[in-house]
């Protein structure tokens, strides 16, 4: 009896988030070790089937860049990077556009839909979802990049997102699922780093959370504690003192937009844990970091 009653418990702790998030919009970014475990991914899309029953509106944004390297090698190609970018020509950018938006989409979007959801796939060519432009290295942002290589290729940056695309499914109780691909005026596709669509698609809803699920526990401290909050203005201290580095800085400058932006939370959480996105949500301790504004 004991056991359910703390069941009973768990309930019970998450009626007031429950409350508080109903019918309001949480946009997720999946990607990283989440993707690629089998018991994590029936996790994450049993986790965004709940929260759909539940009354909240799940976005997710996925990556794809293991899947892409694997198909490239298989190819014989070999993938070259830029400050975390993928240089991409037009054979890879066709590579690209397969993986994220046939194997990798369509993937998620079956799991979700086999665990009870009514997950619909897109690319950000459908409805003019996500417009784009080709992205320019700064010389500042090359640092000690050789300068021959300046030009990414077809690597964009988003320029707008048609929010009434999302909305529309939203509301007819669909769960888009968005492949960061982009498309510019001149008709040309961008392959688009996912964790910088996200935060432009939180922005554009504005959201009431961004999600990031991530490969270490959230923002660490000088002594690599976990900091479970953080307002905009420490966050960007911690970037400039270096203590928030590498791969760690482009994620909460994501985050640090998306709340310019109009997104009301961001959160970088540990996508190894399984339930990560119910456990950030719906309990009162959470698994990552939260920024606020």
């Amino acid at each position: 009896m004991q056991k359910l009653i703390e069941k009973a418990e768990v309930l019970i702790e998450a009626l007031p988030y429950i409350r508080q998030f109903y019918h309001k919009t949480i946009v997720i970014k999946y990607g990283g070790a989440a993707m690629g475990d089998e018991g994590l991914k029936e996790g994450f899309a049993t986790d965004i089937v709940l929260m759909k029953y539940v009354g909240l509106n799940p976005v997710v944004v996925h990556g794809g860049g293991p899947q892409i390297g694997q198909v490239l090698q298989q190819m014989g190609k070999a993938s070259t990077f830029v400050q975390g970018m993928r240089v991409t020509d037009q054979e890879t950018m066709d590579v690209v556009e397969m993986v994220l938006g046939g194997k990798v989409n369509k993937e998620i979007v079956g799991l979700i839909n086999r665990c009870g959801g009514k997950a619909v796939g897109l690319s950000g060519k459908d409805g003019g979802l996500i417009r784009a432009k080709k992205l320019h290295l700064s010389p500042q942002e090359q640092g000690d990049t050789p300068p021959e290589i300046v030009d990414l290729g077809m690597v964009g940056e988003v320029e707008g997102i048609n929010a009434e695309v999302i909305k529309a499914l939203d509301e007819g109780a669909f769960i888009p699922v968005i492949a960061p691909v982009g498309v510019g005026e001149d008709g040309k596709t961008y392959n688009i780093n996912a964790d910088l669509v996200a935060g432009k698609v939180a922005a554009a809803l504005r959201a009431e959370k961004l999600i990031l699920l991530s490969d270490v526990p959230g923002v660490l401290d000088k002594g690599k504690n976990l900091i479970t909050s953080l307002q905009a203005h420490e966050a960007k201290d911690l970037i400039a003192q270096g203590i928030v580095s590498t791969g760690m800085i482009p994620k909460v400058t994501c985050c640090l937009e998306a709340l310019s932006g109009g997104a009301g939370k961001a959160h970088i959480i540990d996508g190894r844990v399984k339930h990560a996105l119910i456990l950030e949500i719906f309990t009162d301790g959470g698994v990552g970091t939260e920024l606020w504004a």
